[in-house]
């Protein structure tokens, strides 16, 4: 392996470690927030890659028709809860959110969708469609175990993840859809050839991280979602809304899902099930930072993209072994190290 070969391996690590890193993001906030293992994360980066392809070939994307889907089973969730009475603004404010908004998000892409619109736009619809299911996925499977144990937030995320995947191949089938870069550009940067599209992806991931601190450094909201990390209990009894607080993480999650799947579709070819090998990924990165650390789960997501790309390279039919196997070290000497409660 020469220098050329070694550089070109980098920059492939670098672009995957960038996306792994706002996966591993992701699983560590909602973890942090909820106590959720959330594994559907990677269906969100796959619906997103899916809708924008779809958009691209001027079609409807059926994930327009899963929103209203998952809207309307939310908003009945929320008419058996007020069985016993309510006010008209909590009623007002379940229609608003799980009937109008998805209705009119339908109805914008039906109008939209044939339209030869920009790529950008396209990717800012996309993650407008793919951005709120992050909302009702919360209220239809977590918000009703919201109390619950770790393990049986786990086997619900299961559940979930399979049943998002299976919906992803009633809807978009079998065959994989690429989708149409953000910018066709190229750029030389030495011996190197970076595409537009790769520097779209650090420039997002660079982003969202300085988002996420302003974020919780700076609003009173994400001031909330860190009290409710430090003590789900403590936040409760001084007031903090947990319910909206999980909502808020839930909706980042799969706000950040979307926006990878934007950035990753025009690299790779996408299927229904391609978001679970990703989102696993990403999450060998949040463990390695011990699902609390975002700075060392960004760090641990591109040491993981230059690890896979080098073992693509040397053993590329044990890549997966080995990107995986990188966890065993790290759960032996957290369980060495650390005094865990019985329940974790």
């Amino acid at each position: 392996m020469d220098a050329m070969i070694a550089t070109f391996l980098i920059q492939d690590g670098v672009t995957s470690g960038a996306i792994y890193a706002l996966l591993g993001l992701a699983l560590v906030l909602v973890f942090s927030v909820t106590r959720v293992i959330f594994i559907p994360q990677g269906e969100f980066v796959a619906y997103g890659a899916l809708t924008l392809a779809l958009l691209d070939s001027a079609k409807v994307p059926a994930t327009i028709s899963l929103l209203v889907f998952f809207g309307a089973i939310a908003f009945v969730l929320d008419l058996w809860s007020m069985r016993r009475g309510t006010d008209g603004r909590t009623f007002l404010r379940s229609v608003g959110l799980n009937l109008v908004l998805p209705g009119a998000i339908y109805g914008l892409t039906t109008v939209l969708a044939p339209l030869d619109l920009p790529s950008f736009v396209k990717a800012l619809l996309t993650i407008m469609i793919i951005a709120p299911m992050g909302l009702y996925i919360y209220r239809i499977a977590y918000r009703p175990l919201a109390d619950a144990s770790v393990l049986v937030l786990l086997i619900c995320s299961v559940g979930v993840h399979l049943a998002m995947m299976g919906l992803g191949l009633v809807f978009f089938g079998a065959e994989g859809l690429r989708a149409q870069p953000l910018s066709n550009a190229n750029y030389t940067m030495g011996m190197l050839m970076v595409p537009a599209q790769s520097l779209w992806i650090y420039g997002a991931t660079i982003g969202i991280m300085i988002a996420l601190y302003v974020f919780f450094e700076r609003t009173l909201l994400g001031k909330a979602l860190r009290a409710t990390a430090v003590n789900r209990l403590g936040a409760r009894l001084v007031g903090v809304r947990t319910q909206l607080t999980g909502v808020t993480a839930f909706m980042l999650a799969a706000t950040i899902g979307a926006v990878s799947g934007v950035l990753i579709g025009p690299i790779t070819t996408i299927y229904y099930d391609t978001g679970f090998l990703i989102g696993l990924k990403g999450f060998v990165a949040a463990i390695i930072g011990g699902l609390a650390s975002f700075p060392i789960t960004a760090i641990a997501a591109i040491a993981v993209g230059l690890i896979e790309a080098f073992a693509s390279f040397f053993a590329s039919s044990y890549k997966e072994v080995i990107v995986f196997g990188l966890i065993i070290p790290v759960l032996v000497w957290l369980s060495l190290n650390n005094a865990f409660h019985e329940e974790e």
